[in-house]
């Protein structure tokens, strides 16, 4: 593959006054870009990472789960925190909390197909708002001094035409990035992203364009690039349980060959995030979640099945960490050498 120009694209991604070592961007995901995993992908070299979204209406009744979730970290930092609504006002009053709780960047989702966030008018319903969505970015805009971005799909029909209205009405509204996640509001996450909606807003803006969708492997995000013309590259799903996706694609990125993480790598990396989210949550709420957190990093490896089986019943992080140790011990002595599990 030819990558000419892509070493500059490295060190040369600028969202408003924020200048991010690289093009790699993790995706807001709800139910998973907590602190704990912001931070493991921080590590891996993402130069941004993003919240889970945030209701605007909650931050402005003061929802005590919204606020818990502008918990930040400077190790994170810059981070991104989105909020999603559709009253101007109450996302103009979202925006200066999360400012003022240290975000770096504020993102607007206008991408949410989820039924219930639709029904109410906020997320991707906004794209079929044209008035109201221009009401809403204007208002986050005036509302701080910190970059505004907005992530949008394609719309309701797969031909683009609404993501390319809303994204240079993004631009003028005086917002700094529009992210792309090229399928409709129907596909959900099935199907294939259609990149050609993501090189149509490109060549139509002057402020930079990040796509978004199916960068599974290191090579995409730079094929993404590439073949769209966008300044940057978000990962979201390919990074549960495989956080090296960003190290990898950096590598890529830098014409190295990207590393697979050895064992004892995923081994040590599943127990430091299981003590980040036992310091973030507790111990007794972070088990609950680390019986299907966990469960990712072993996706494909040996013996899978049987972790998973195993982590389902932890009550505290030793017993995370000894089935951990044991499930590893297990593989490098031989006993899980057995055709691959999905």
């Amino acid at each position: 593959m030819q990558r000419t120009g892509l070493a500059i694209r490295l060190a040369d991604m600028k969202i408003g006054n924020l200048i991010l070592k690289n093009p790699l961007v993790l995706a807001p995901m709800a139910g998973v870009t907590d602190l704990p995993f912001r931070l493991m992908i921080k590590g891996m070299g993402a130069a941004l990472v993003c919240s889970e979204m945030v209701s605007a209406n909650g931050l402005f009744r003061n929802n005590r789960r919204s606020l818990e979730m502008l918990c930040s970290h400077p190790a994170e930092k810059p981070v991104s925190f989105q909020i999603f609504g559709s009253e101007p006002a109450a996302m103009a009053h979202a925006a200066a909390i999360v400012a003022e709780k240290g975000a770096d960047v504020i993102d607007i989702n206008m991408g949410c197909a989820v039924r219930k966030i639709v029904k109410n008018g906020a997320g991707v319903a906004l794209m079929e708002q044209p008035e109201q969505a221009k009401r809403v970015m204007a208002a986050v805009r005036g509302a701080t001094d910190r970059p505004v971005t907005v992530k949008i799909r394609s719309g309701f029909d797969p031909d683009g035409g609404r993501a390319l209205l809303i994204a240079r009405m993004a631009q003028d509204q005086g917002l700094d990035a529009v992210t792309v996640h090229p399928r409709t509001a129907g596909q959900g996450f099935s199907g294939r992203a259609d990149w050609s909606v993501i090189a149509r807003v490109a060549r139509a803006l002057s402020i930079p364009v990040i796509g978004n969708g199916d960068i599974v492997k290191p090579a995409d995000a730079a094929l993404m690039m590439e073949s769209t013309g966008c300044a940057g590259a978000m990962i979201g799903r390919a990074a549960w349980g495989n956080p090296w996706i960003f190290s990898q694609s950096l590598d890529f990125l830098a014409d190295l060959s990207p590393k697979e993480p050895e064992p004892t790598m995923r081994q040590e990396l599943m127990k430091a995030f299981a003590s980040d989210c036992a310091a973030h949550y507790g111990q007794t709420h972070a088990c609950r979640i680390l019986r299907s957190r966990l469960t990712w990093f072993v996706k494909g490896l040996p013996e899978a099945r049987r972790f998973r089986d195993s982590i389902t019943r932890i009550e505290t992080l030793e017993q995370a960490f000894n089935l951990v140790d044991e499930y590893f011990d297990s593989i490098a002595a031989g006993e899980g050498a057995l055709a691959k599990d999905f």
